[in-house]
């Protein structure tokens, strides 16, 4: 596993990636961020900055939106703010070109994520959830590739009613989209048990203190109580102020060796060192991670996380606190795409911002200590925990949770189990569902109904540690399709890989339709991401644990390509590869491909070093 520590030079401290060089760092900004209207426009602040100092706390025009009654969508600036609130506007694009030949409005609906700290749910919850996806939504549940659920399909005339049946079940969306802290990810390892309580604990105990305070979501959806003056009399937001953070900010929690959190692919993250009991000592820290970029900028690109230092249990919020306040303060807000921490951190150097975050704190970080990552996958099937539960990890394709004809009864099966369940349910960031604390007395009924509704204990290596988005026809960004096709693709590519000998190898595989990376393409051993209508640019080269970002191998690539592009590569794994070696680390080890040290470098050196045998 890579090490992810900086490296100073001549030149003073700067990562040093080859093709790219040393460079000096910035000067950070002092103060907090301009939030007087007239301040920024003469500063030249994006518009979201605009957006969010005008919007009286989150409201904006959301309330009178609502009731116009002859579109089912809502103002372009309240489709910004509306993500705070944790959806999107979406419409169906497969509807698009019909509806337009009949100069009809597009079909728009909504995209509703939910905010579930450490994706734990109870099955009374689960219930509530369920009978919203059928009632309002498009029939199905996601899960997400950040350990929550998303609704696809609800209407404007809906969203009140369906916020109203996600607030009776002691859930709500505020912060799961936006310029916000968005849900906090947390280790799901049913084995050890008590470091996973830790892990939820602190993930929950960081997201209720990082949450937005005001009083809009319920405001608007619930019809509560309106604050005189909007909340702008006397109100501030004690973390956010008016402005928010310049973009979205995303945490985990990650208890080794498992890594199925992806730490590195995050704003911050905290991993957990345990003692020979496998009880939490403290956490070591990561910063600057980050999936998204823009085909053909490449002063965008992804970044994983630099190990900070460490910090007792004790201060671990704090800790959480003071790194997403100096982004706050340090990140850029004249340029959306530049905003995210891991250019905030080339900007200005980790030493840099380590000690702006030490003096928020009150207290120096202590340094790193080891660990070691296995891989970033899920375990399937049964497991028993030290405490002596019983957890059955599913694996869902894609996290769509549905009733699939002549298949898997995934919406059906997990309703029945909900009613009998005594334990609770996890989501991973694997999109699968695991079925936890079983006792051991309730586990042959459980098993039972598994079989019954045939849902899936397992599949095989490559589907197993598969991901992709949703990408077409809902998501507005994507390029390609994604999720409807990266089951077929894999079809295609067992085929290979049993020709080579390779069905029992676990090889990481993501796709997404757009360069945003949501399902973490760019840390997959084989990553796919959309460039147009079945066309994909190739990605390989990263680490099997997560902790690699991978390399451009071929560009625009065609959905019928994909196979022959991979099978010599196949191949040559098959007769090259040492014990034990993983597909990544041996095509860079073989030279195929290079190898990428951090974000900086992504762009550099790419292609086919070599012809594939």
């Amino acid at each position: 596993m890579d090490d992810h520590k900086p490296i100073d030079t001549e030149d003073g401290p700067a990562l040093v990636t080859p093709g790219v060089g040393a460079h000096r760092y910035e000067t950070p900004p002092a103060g907090r961020p301009i939030d007087d209207p007239q301040a920024a426009r003469e500063a030249g602040l994006a518009h979201n900055e605009h957006l969010k100092i005008a919007s009286r706390y989150l409201r904006g025009g959301l309330a009178d939106g609502l009731l116009k009654h002859a579109t089912g969508a809502i103002s372009e600036d309240d489709g910004q703010l509306v993500k705070f609130h944790g959806m999107y506007m979406q419409d169906d694009r497969d509807l698009r070109p019909e509806r337009t030949r009949k100069k009809l409005d597009k079909a728009y609906s909504f995209m509703i994520r939910l905010r579930i700290a450490g994706g734990v749910v109870t099955p009374k919850q689960w219930l509530i959830l369920d009978g919203l996806a059928t009632t309002y939504a498009n029939g199905t549940l996601r899960a997400t590739t950040r350990q929550t659920f998303q609704y696809h399909g609800v209407i404007k005339s809906n969203l009140k009613r369906a916020m109203a049946a996600i607030d009776s079940a002691l859930l709500d969306t505020i912060a799961a989209c936006g310029d916000v802290n968005r849900n906090v990810m947390a280790a799901t390892n049913p084995a050890q048990s008590g470091a996973h309580k830790a892990a939820y604990d602190l993930g929950k105990e960081i997201s209720d203190t990082l949450l937005p305070k005001t009083n809009a979501w319920r405001e608007i959806w619930l019809d509560g109580e309106k604050v005189v003056g909007g909340e702008e009399e006397g109100f501030v937001e004690p973390v956010y102020g008016k402005t928010y953070l310049p973009r979205k900010f995303k945490i985990v929690v990650a208890v080794p060796p498992s890594n199925e959190v992806d730490i590195f692919a995050h704003d911050l993250g905290f991993i957990a060192i345990l003692d020979k009991k496998n009880r939490v000592t403290g956490w070591n820290v990561t910063v600057g991670g980050g999936m998204g970029m823009t085909h053909g900028e490449t002063d965008t690109f992804p970044r994983t996380a630099d190990v900070m230092g460490f910090c007792k249990p004790e201060d671990a919020v704090k800790v959480a606190e003071a790194v997403m306040t100096v982004q706050r303060d340090w990140g850029n807000r004249k340029v959306r795409k530049n905003a995210r921490l891991k250019y905030t951190i080339e900007r200005y150097g980790l030493a840099a911002f380590r000690a702006e975050v030490e003096k928020r704190l009150g207290k120096p970080l202590e340094e790193a200590k080891p660990f070691t990552f296995e891989g970033n996958g899920d375990r399937y099937g049964w497991t028993e925990g030290d405490d002596g539960r019983h957890h059955l990890t599913l694996y869902i394709p894609s996290g769509r949770i549905k009733d699939v004809e002549g298949g898997p009864q995934f919406l059906a099966g997990l309703r029945r189990i909900a009613q009998v369940h005594e334990g609770d349910f996890r989501l991973t960031g694997n999109q699968n569902v695991i079925i936890a604390n079983v006792p051991a007395g309730k586990r042959a009924e459980i098993e039972a109904l598994v079989d019954e509704y045939g849902l899936t204990k397992g599949a095989g290596a490559l589907r197993r540690s598969s991901m992709a988005c949703v990408a077409l026809p809902t998501c507005g960004l994507a390029l390609a399709e994604s999720e409807r096709y990266l089951p077929s693709l894999i079809d295609e590519l067992e085929e290979s890989l049993a020709g080579h000998g390779l069905s029992e190898d676990e090889i990481t595989i993501r796709m997404t339709g757009c360069p945003n990376g949501c399902a973490r393409p760019y840390i997959a051993e084989i990553g796919l991401v959309g460039r147009g209508p079945e066309r994909y640019h190739l990605y390989l080269g990263a680490a099997f644990d997560g902790s690699r970002l991978s390399k451009l191998y071929k560009e625009d690539v065609t959905a019928s390509e994909v196979r022959a592009t991979l099978d010599p590569l196949f191949a040559d794994y098959a007769k090259g590869r040492s014990k034990g070696e993983r597909f990544g680390d041996f095509l860079i080890r073989a030279g195929h491909v290079a190898k990428t040290t951090n974000g900086p470098d992504f762009h550099e050196r790419i292609g086919a070093l070599k012809p594939a045998a």
